[in-house]
């Protein structure tokens, strides 16, 4: 095949994973209740923590990023957890690194979970 057939096809090829891409993000961002926020590295290799990554492969990063390698036009991650927005002023939300969870507890006693009362 000549060089231009050879350049159509890497190019059909860019456009058909950029596509993917597109829908994949599309779809994440549309999760209903999610207030979850995702990121794209352009260029950025697929390989975390030493492992190497291959197109399509997803890993959860430290810091409860979800990933997927879109090689070779980059890496796109999203956030794992629900952020919660709706809660009294006497309440927090916490943060667990080691369960990617974020849970709506008391101020007063962050031990105890954060319920309406019933007025």
């Amino acid at each position: 095949p000549s060089s231009t057939s050879a350049m159509a096809m890497r190019a059909q090829k860019m456009g058909y994973a950029l596509g993917r891409l597109c829908l994949l993000l599309s779809l994440l961002l549309q999760l209903p209740g999610s207030q979850a926020k995702c990121y794209f590295q352009a260029k950025a290799p697929c390989e975390y923590e030493g492992k190497q990554f291959s197109l399509g492969e997803s890993w959860l990063s430290t810091n409860c990023l979800l990933c997927t390698c879109l090689h070779p036009i980059g890496v796109g991650c999203c956030e794992t957890t629900q952020h919660p927005i709706d809660f009294p002023d006497w309440c927090e939300a916490h943060y667990d690194s080691q369960t990617c969870q974020i849970s709506v507890v008391q101020k007063a006693n962050p031990s105890l979970p954060c319920v309406k009362s019933m007025e």
